[in-house]
């Protein structure tokens, strides 16, 4: 719908032009005449002197600077909306069509400060879900550093990649979310691990992770880690004398140093190093590599 201001303001304008001119009525009398406006918007003959005159003009003036004022608003406001309608996570674009088929696709986290895609599993246990993490074959190098973890890796979010933190801390912030863990093995059997809720603190706390209680099949390998840092090879947070990170060559919220090290070496299977791997230790042990894994998020219910 048009803004009605343009035309308020045109209505304005022309008065202030007959005002200035002088505009006189043929009172009884010689008084020069000023036009007020009203409410309703009809014009009103005053006859008075120069300083009603000058009066009524800068009330004019006034009226119309805050017209002014309400036009540039306007576009704001109106974008503002817009951007409130857009999806902030995978369960808002499920929700808006529960035919979506799982894929990439854009979300808009509430803080305003911009888009980023995602991808959306919207099959598994009835969609929604938000991914931040998935290894399945080995092509992605995850051994890497800070910076890499803070802002995501790599583009091609159909493969292999982590979200980064920064986004996952923008997207964990505007709900209650839960965290799902899906796994497979070699052998392709598959387990997964649920937590009921899920958040991370911003990077000046070291993206410390918060987890709420588990369910599942996998056995609870994270929980051991609630509370604790990130860590990465070049940015030691955990509670070791050793850089767990660079021992078992990962990235995660170690303590000393962990249970679950999903960000390891893909190893794939068996592997005779230990707890360097790809590892869940409640499900395959400190010397099992999985094949697959994907972490994701959706809001609570």
């Amino acid at each position: 719908m048009a803004s009605p201001f343009p035309c308020l303001l045109t209505f304005l304008v022309t008065f202030v032009f007959l005002c200035s001119a002088q505009s006189v009525c043929k009172p009884p009398s010689d008084e020069k005449c000023v036009c007020s406006p009203v409410v309703n918007l009809n014009p009103v003959l005053n006859c008075g002197n120069e300083n009603g005159l000058k009066a009524e003009l800068e009330q004019m003036k006034i009226a119309m600077e805050q017209l002014s004022q309400k036009m540039v608003d306007w576009p704001k406001a109106n974008a503002n909306d817009t951007e409130a309608d857009k999806p902030q996570d995978c369960q808002d674009i499920l929700d808006n069509d529960d035919t979506t088929p799982s894929g990439v696709y854009m979300v808009y986290p509430r803080d305003n400060l911009g888009g980023f895609l995602v991808f959306c599993d919207m099959d598994t246990d009835g969609g929604g879900w938000t991914l931040f993490q998935r290894r399945q074959d080995g092509t992605v190098n995850f051994f890497r550093g800070w910076a890499d973890y803070k802002t995501g890796f790599p583009s091609n979010l159909n493969g292999e990649f982590w979200l980064g933190n920064d986004n996952l801390y923008r997207l964990a912030v505007q709900k209650v979310y839960q965290l799902r863990v899906d796994m497979e093995d070699v052998e392709g059997n598959t387990a997964y691990a649920a937590y009921r809720t899920f958040a991370i603190s911003p990077e000046s706390q070291n993206y410390k992770l918060h987890i709420g209680a588990y369910t599942g099949t996998a056995g609870d390998s994270l929980t051991v880690h609630d509370g604790k840092p990130f860590s990465t090879k070049d940015r030691d947070n955990d509670e070791d004398s050793i850089s767990c990170a660079q021992t078992y060559k990962g990235a995660w919220w170690y303590e000393s140093c962990h249970g679950s090290n999903l960000n390891g070496l893909y190893h794939l299977g068996t592997h005779e190093s230990r707890a360097d791997g790809v590892n869940w230790y409640n499900w395959k042990g400190y010397n099992y590599s999985l094949k697959r894994t994907e972490m994701k998020i959706r809001p609570t219910p």
